[in-house]
């Protein structure tokens, strides 16, 4: 017979509480030939991990009025009932199973599989912050690592070979010249898919601030390009681009080639940057749990209060103060990550 039962607190579970400390967003280092899904996969059986293995709440105890025979010598024969305090099984956690069953893990600009590099993503309400991402105008660094030389029909190394060709009358200047070519080109898309009349003050106030650009999607702009690595057949770029795709990348790699009036292919796509992240946010492959996941949401929350950082593009001067930086951190990050 059950009289009735009393319950600890039940407002929030130590799980509830740690899931709610995971929400926000990160980033991790995606290693090349992996695909960005395993990645996502990865990251969310390991925090599912992480929150049920938290300390479950104590089993609900129930009052119930137990009948016993009384065996004593002396006592009156037949029923005695007495009062006691049992656990609810219902609520034991090997009848409930795990308090989560699912954790689901956003992902922001993705990357290919043969692309390594930052990867933005997000947990519970930081999915509004990753949907803030696609609706205003971020710029994302990458490092190309090229070599001249060869043309393919899906413009990587390891693509079906359809011509070969020299690259000795290739010069730095040659290769700086084209670049720049290029990155005037898509200076003056950045201004046709502006909406802001470029004969304002207004035009003039967002250009210094490197506010301008389209808004919403368009086709694929560099908003920077330089070589920093040249030492034929390989060189090395570095781009500053907008709503770009790894494949775009490395076609520009190809007309970079024939441009020079030869062939190149990319053999290395890295993201370096996207937005506010950078390598040095990114966890590697051995940091994918719980623990460092909710550390790096609270440092990223840390940094916009102390800094009052905002989603907007970075200036093209960033990518000169942030290529000594980014070119050799990368390398040990690829370490880091194998």
């Amino acid at each position: 017979m059950k009289i009735g039962c009393f319950f600890p607190n039940t407002m929030a579970t130590p799980a509830i509480r740690m899931f709610r400390r995971l929400e926000g967003v990160f980033c991790v280092y995606k290693p090349a030939d992996v695909h960005w899904k395993l990645v996502r996969d990865t990251i969310e059986t390991n925090l599912l991990k992480g929150v049920n293995a938290t300390h479950p709440q104590p089993v609900p105890r129930e009052v119930r009025f137990l009948v016993s025979s009384s065996d004593e010598p002396g006592a009156a024969k037949g029923l005695r009932v007495s009062p006691a305090a049992v656990p609810v099984l219902s609520k034991h956690p090997l009848v409930t199973g795990p308090e989560f069953q699912q954790i689901k893990v956003g992902v922001g600009h993705r990357l290919d599989t043969s692309s390594s590099g930052v990867l933005v993503l997000a947990v519970g309400n930081g999915n509004k912050t990753l949907n803030d991402l696609y609706n205003t105008r971020i710029t994302r660094d990458y490092t190309l690592e090229c070599e001249f030389g060869m043309a393919t029909h899906d413009f990587s190394h390891t693509g079906r070979v359809l011509e070969r060709s020299t690259y000795d009358h290739i010069s730095e200047d040659k290769l700086e010249r084209v670049t720049a070519m290029l990155e005037g080109a898509n200076q003056k898309a950045l201004r046709m898919y502006s909406t802001v009349d470029m004969g304002s003050q207004e035009a003039y106030e967002m250009a210094a601030k490197g506010l301008l650009g389209p808004d919403g999607k368009s086709a694929p702009i560099l908003t920077g390009l330089r070589c920093i690595h040249f030492q034929p057949p390989k060189f090395t770029l570095e781009v500053q681009c907008l709503n770009e795709t790894q494949k775009y990348l490395r076609k520009v790699v190809h007309e970079i080639g024939l441009e020079l009036r030869s062939t190149a292919v990319c053999k290395g796509v890295r993201r370096t940057r996207d937005g506010l992240f950078t390598l040095q946010d990114a966890l590697t492959r051995h940091h994918w749990s719980a623990a460092d996941v909710m550390e790096a949401i609270y440092k990223y929350h840390s940094s916009k209060r102390n800094q009052k950082k905002i989603l907007f593009p970075i200036r093209e001067s960033t990518l000169e103060t942030s290529g000594s930086r980014l070119t050799g951190t990368h390398q040990n990050k690829d370490a880091a990550a194998g």
